[in-house]
């Protein structure tokens, strides 16, 4: 009687075996497919932290080719009887990372010597400010430490290092446009920041 069990348990050893035997296949095949899964999590994720150090490698060259945009302030019969600068308004998008933001900002339009329509931006040179023109005066004044331009933008006063920034600007199908841009402050030449 007792060899029969003992048949029985060797054949439950032998069959513990063969079946770990078979297990340890499956585990190798397992473990080969959490390797690949690994690996592909990885690499998905190294695509996309790439991402944007690819787009700041690329910046310069993209921003080179883009074209400029060109914004509206009214047409040239409504502007015609300019005689001293006139305060208009023009949107701006703006891009800060993926967010857009269209905001206004603040122009000046007057007449040079030659009659033609030209505009200035209404920020400060020297701390950003938002310039006014003061009709009872004849000039322009920032109110946060009392720079003074001329109607064309020259300075003439106080602690700006440079006159108002012009814009460029064209008369295109009877209106005239203006192309928006932001300088740096603090210098005495134009700098283009944005």
């Amino acid at each position: 009687m007792s060899h029969p069990v003992k048949t029985h348990i060797s054949g439950t050893a032998h069959g513990f075996r063969e079946d770990y035997k078979k297990l340890g296949g499956a585990s190798s095949s397992r473990r080969s497919f959490l390797g690949v899964l690994l690996g592909a999590g990885a690499s998905g994720v190294g695509a996309l932290l790439s991402v944007p150090l690819l787009r700041f490698l690329l910046h310069p060259l993209v921003r080179a080719k883009a074209q400029v945009s060109w914004k509206e302030i009214g047409s040239v019969e409504e502007l015609a009887s300019v005689t001293s600068p006139v305060k208009k308004l023009v949107k701006v998008e703006q891009r800060d990372g993926w967010r857009r933001i269209v905001s206004e900002k603040a122009v000046y339009v007057y007449r040079d010597s030659n009659g033609h329509l030209c505009a200035l931006s209404s920020v400060c040179p020297h701390l950003g400010c938002s310039i006014a023109w003061h009709d009872d005066k004849n000039k322009f004044i920032c109110p946060c430490h009392n720079g003074q331009f001329a109607a064309d933008g020259k300075l003439l006063g106080g602690p700006p290092p440079r006159g108002m920034d012009q814009l460029k600007s064209k008369v295109e199908g009877g209106k005239l446009v203006v192309h928006y841009q932001t300088f740096k402050q603090l210098v005495p030449i134009k700098e283009v920041i944005a």
